[in-house]
């Protein structure tokens, strides 16, 4: 499935009605954020996370959902189950992304 670009409001809407959610908050300027994108990318595409939405958020103009999952560094990864917050940390390790994808 090809990673969403969403906004604040979007976003709400996402967890509203999809029960697994994983989320890599960015920046324009954040250049590990640029590495880690195509390694994201692939694995959203992998066929056991066909139930998973991949989003991407702008962390820089999108607050409140910033705020939702806690970010305190770039890029931050973090998984929503039923629109709640599972877990989130600042990373750009694949082996951490799926380690946030089993806990869903």
């Amino acid at each position: 499935m090809a990673v969403q670009v969403v906004n604040d409001s979007e976003f709400k809407e996402i967890l509203a009605n999809n029960s697994k959610v994983a989320v890599k908050f960015y920046a324009d300027w954040c250049g590990n954020c640029k590495l880690f994108a195509p390694k994201y990318k692939r694995v959203s595409n992998e066929e056991e996370q066909a139930d998973t939405v991949f989003v991407d958020i702008n962390a820089e103009e999108n607050p409140e959902a910033r705020k939702m999952a806690g970010v305190d560094n770039l890029p931050f990864l973090a998984v929503f189950k039923d629109g709640q917050l599972v877990e989130g940390s600042a990373s750009s390790k694949e082996d951490y992304l799926r380690s946030l994808l089993a806990k869903l």
